[in-house]
């Protein structure tokens, strides 16, 4: 394997001030472990995480024993409590009394009263990553990373996978949409594949060793664990060299492109290469790429409906769905088409172009979906089915999702917490409505990832036509470690670039969801960014815009206790500040 020697990197010229990559969250303690039944009683220490939710529920499905333990109920807690699965809310020493395989998270700190006490009782300690590592080993498997677009990615690739027929199982760390609701990101299927999102966050990905390995990107974030650039792009290769059978990497993201021409010859003649950059243009920053081995993305064009009629549509299923308290799923009507020409070695030789119409929207799901297409073959799915299964995925939740339309005016929610993420879906938004004024409400995510990128988010942020700010989430960090950081932080750099007038904070982030609901006016588009808990507030904004629909329509408001509307206690954007 190529590694590299330039560990003092800089991101984009800026030395990053971090500490060097701490090692692995542990050595795989389950090696060793040839099947799920040799775990015991598990017990999932942070169970209310999103992958550690996920890995439970599998374990779960598949007989095993499984109990947990979080600081705090959430609706993590509650779904998996209603699978018979016990949940202790509070961290307690002798929660771990009764476990055979304790199980833990990055998230989880050494000295957790859990974990003192899992040591002193003898008891296997296994890190999250062991666990899915073990899932991968009696599977064959996809396992799917990237800086971005690894969960709707890995989606794809277990829609098309169950689509045709193959039952797959899946460890996804988001849940899926489906005609019968949302779907949870942790199914143990009947059938041979497992599919799995890789988390790079820890570097414990490197533990994993698939059938297929999918490199959506690689680009520079959670340099608070890697400390460099080079460090975690040199993860990514260790990753992709781990790949038994093959790998599928997108040639137009930089970082990938570095992660490629850093690969042993080997793994370079298993690598399968998509973009929608030509490949005579992206061969000189590829030069081992093999026309035989690289799948080109022409052309993704959106055809839209937004005429009246369906905007009309829209907010009667918000309507109804507000009424009976169910999540708002809706295909807009929307189509992102492109042609998929794939490589000859796929295909015995005689390459062949794919029509692909998608509805979710933008030219990164083009390429999510060429990604997922590209896997799919290369597990066996014929390559016209799998084009026509993609065209039935209606999207992973939180990515580009549609919440509801009151009064003329859309709501939608976004997981994006990098600037790369958060500028994707802003240009998928204003190329979808490019006559629309756009409002957004972000919550930063970690305190380092906003002192690193504090430029770069308000850059990205700054597509928007005004930015609501809420408190910072902090996820695993403590403010004292980042003194001086918070959301404050992006207002400052705002009023340095002189587009300050746009940026609003509100620290209580309902506040700031009815602030935004206030400003908004039909023919607009509401956004909730962030990778933290800011989707809770969608609920207050579609039913803030419904109040003031019907005060405008002269009618009471739908609130249970029949008051109307807020008056506005925050006149302008310079009292909000």
């Amino acid at each position: 394997m190529s590694m590299r020697n330039d560990i003092n990197d800089t991101n984009n010229g800026r030395t990053t001030e971090n500490p060097p990559a701490r090692p692995l969250p542990a050595d795989d303690s389950l090696a060793d472990i040839d099947g799920l039944a040799r775990l015991g009683t598990v017990f999932f220490s942070g169970i209310g995480g999103s992958g550690m939710s996920v890995l439970a529920r599998m374990l779960r499905q598949s007989g095993a024993p499984v109990a947990g333990s979080d600081r705090v109920e959430s609706s993590y807690t509650r779904q998996l409590e209603e699978l018979g699965i016990p949940v202790a809310i509070g961290q307690k020493a002798e929660n771990v009394d009764d476990a055979d395989t304790v199980v833990w998270s990055s998230a989880i700190p050494a000295d957790a009263p859990e974990m003192l006490e899992a040591r002193r009782l003898g008891k296997r300690l296994a890190h999250r990553s062991d666990i899915l590592a073990l899932l991968l080993r009696v599977h064959r498997s996809i396992a799917v990373a990237g800086t971005h677009g690894k969960t709707t990615t890995a989606s794809l690739i277990a829609t098309i996978l169950q689509t045709v027929g193959e039952k797959p199982s899946f460890a996804i760390g988001g849940s899926l949409k489906t005609p019968d609701g949302i779907v949870p990101g942790g199914r143990v299927g009947t059938g041979r594949w497992i599919v799995a999102e890789a988390d790079e966050s820890d570097g414990s990905f490197g533990k994993y060793r698939p059938t297929i390995a999918v490199i959506t990107n690689a680009e520079g974030d959670h340099l608070d664990h890697y400390g460099t650039i080079a460090r975690y792009r040199a993860a990514f290769e260790s990753f992709a060299g781990q790949a038994q059978q093959a790998i599928v990497l997108c040639g137009d993201d930089e970082g990938a492109r570095e992660v490629y021409n850093h690969l042993p010859q080997d793994a370079v003649d298993r690598t399968v290469v998509y973009a929608t950059t030509p490949f005579d243009e992206l061969f000189p920053l590829m030069p081992a790429l093999d026309a035989g081995r690289f799948a080109f993305v022409g052309s993704p064009a959106e055809i839209p409906v937004s005429d009246d009629s369906r905007l009309r549509e829209l907010e009667d299923a918000t309507a109804a769905a507000m009424s009976s308290g169910s999540s708002v799923i809706v295909d807009e009507g929307v189509q992102e088409t492109f042609a998929l020409a794939m490589p000859a070695a796929l295909l015995n030789g005689g390459a062949s172009t794919l029509d692909v119409s998608l509805k979710v929207p933008g030219v990164h799901n083009a390429r999510n979906a060429a990604a997922a297409i590209l896997a799919s073959v290369l597990a066996g799915v014929n390559p016209v089915q799998a084009a026509a299964a993609a065209a039935t995925f209606l999207g992973a939740a939180r990515r580009f999702d549609f919440q509801g339309a009151v009064g003329g005016v859309r709501l939608y929610t976004d997981y994006g917490h990098h600037p790369t993420e958060i500028a994707t879906f802003l240009s998928a938004v204003r190329r979808r409505f490019p006559q629309a004024t756009v409002r957004v409400l972000f919550q930063p995510h970690t305190y380092s990832r906003t002192r690193t990128f504090a430029a770069e988010l308000v850059d990205a942020l700054g597509q928007a036509d005004a930015v609501y700010l809420s408190c910072l989430f902090a996820a695993r960090e403590d403010a004292s470690d980042y003194p001086g950081v918070s959301s404050r932080t992006l207002i400052d750099e705002a009023e340095r670039r002189g587009i300050g007038d746009r940026f609003i904070l509100i620290d209580d982030k309902s506040a700031a969801a009815l602030a935004m609901a206030h400003d908004a006016r039909p023919g607009d588009v509401l956004a909730t960014v962030g990778g933290g808990d800011i989707n809770l507030v969608n609920p207050v904004i579609l039913q803030e815009l419904r109040c003031l629909e019907n005060q405008r329509a002269g009618q009471r408001d739908a609130r249970p206790d029949g008051s109307g509307a807020p008056e506005r206690s925050l006149s302008s954007a310079e009292d909000r500040r």
